[in-house]
């Protein structure tokens, strides 16, 4: 593996980096040969078609898919203060972490699973908290850092007090997953339950890191 250089991206660079970060994405979650076919629709400027999913429904296409992950970053990056840091080696991204404040909005925190831990509902109301949304590291390139320097990098950026993640339980309980969060200062703050089950489940993991002031 050559050298890997860690830079931040704008809103605008992360818009035309896009279908790269999709690329990278679908790749790190297994995508199957579906992603490539959908690829080439989108390149072309065609939606691709819903498609019958049993029962006449439309097909939707799984939370880790290429065009659902498109989708995410665009809405993603127009929040403020969204911020992005991509890895580099040789021209190519291997790896990307990006994340936003969360507003100064109680609601956020509704249908939590039991009290809203006092120090994450005060500091989401005073604008000081910041959501990790993605980190992502391509298979080939795992084992050597990268998503530590990632996380580290995003983080020391964001000017919060506190750092939130939310994670499906599939993804939270992988023995990787796991062994970072213990391993970068994450904690367990509860559940967080959902207005409807959908493809991640019927609730998320709540994991909260304190970060320096």
């Amino acid at each position: 593996m050559g050298d890997v250089f860690l830079r931040r991206l704008s809103r605008w660079q992360a818009d035309q980096y896009r279908d790269q970060l999709a690329d990278l994405h679908a790749a790190a979650y297994g995508a199957t040969a579906r992603g490539a076919t959908e690829r080439g629709a989108t390149e072309r400027g065609a939606a691709a078609p819903a498609e019958p999913h049993g029962h006449g429904e439309p097909y939707v296409e799984p939370f880790h898919s290429r065009s659902r992950f498109r989708e995410r970053l665009a809405e993603h990056s127009a929040r403020p203060g969204f911020d992005l840091v991509v890895a580099d080696s040789g021209g190519r991204p291997v790896g990307c972490a990006y994340g936003y404040p969360l507003p100064r909005d109680s609601a956020r925190w509704e249908g939590f699973a039991g009290p809203v831990p006092g120090q994450l509902e005060e500091l989401t109301a005073a604008g000081r908290v910041f959501a990790v949304a993605e980190l992502v590291v391509a298979p080939g390139e795992r084992r050597q850092g990268i998503g530590r320097r990632l996380h580290d990098r995003l983080l020391s950026g964001s000017g919060a007090a506190l750092a939130a993640l939310l994670l499906s339980p599939a993804d939270a309980h992988t023995a990787a997953a796991e062994a970072a969060r213990r391993s970068w200062g994450w904690q367990q703050a509860g559940r967080l339950r959902l207005p409807a089950a959908g493809d991640v489940g019927d609730a998320l993991e709540v994991f909260v890191r304190p970060l320096r002031r």
